[in-house]
């Protein structure tokens, strides 16, 4: 049998392993921060090329989500695109960034029709990801 003192310390130590994970993750740049961080890099090195963002995130309530879909706005498509180049590119944080299905599902789509997708896992991975497809060394 175990030590019901010995279960304690575990859920103790669980507790604050989470917690400790937690804070670290707060201390890492938001999605929104990074994705910012990335257009300020690439308006100030390309400021002829167009990127621009798909507003497809974001909580709403129910009446505007539904506004929204009527109008067009679907699960899955990518935060940016650089139309000049036909790049897409799904920002995430630089860790524990995940992409949802329908984001996998819209990127494996866009593949499929000739357009190329970045998953950058922060800004510096993102531009470091764009630099090599267009083929510029990165500097």
């Amino acid at each position: 049998m175990i030590d019901i003192a010995v279960i304690g310390a575990i859920l103790f130590l669980l507790k604050f392993l989470r917690k400790a994970a937690m804070i670290a993750m707060k201390s890492l740049p938001s999605e929104h921060n990074e994705q910012a961080g990335f257009i300020q890099w690439f308006r100030a090195r390309w400021p002829r090329v167009v990127v621009f963002a798909i507003p497809n995130g974001g909580k709403r309530n129910i009446l505007t989500a539904k506004r929204l879909q009527r109008e067009g706005v679907t699960p899955g498509v990518p935060d940016l695109f650089i139309p000049a180049w036909g790049i897409w590119i799904e920002m995430k944080r630089q860790k524990r960034g995940r992409t949802s299905p329908d984001q996998r599902v819209m990127i494996e789509y866009l593949e499929n029709v000739g357009h190329r997708v970045i998953v950058g896992n922060g800004a510096k991975d993102a531009s470091e990801k764009l630099l090599q497809m267009i083929g510029e060394n990165n500097s």
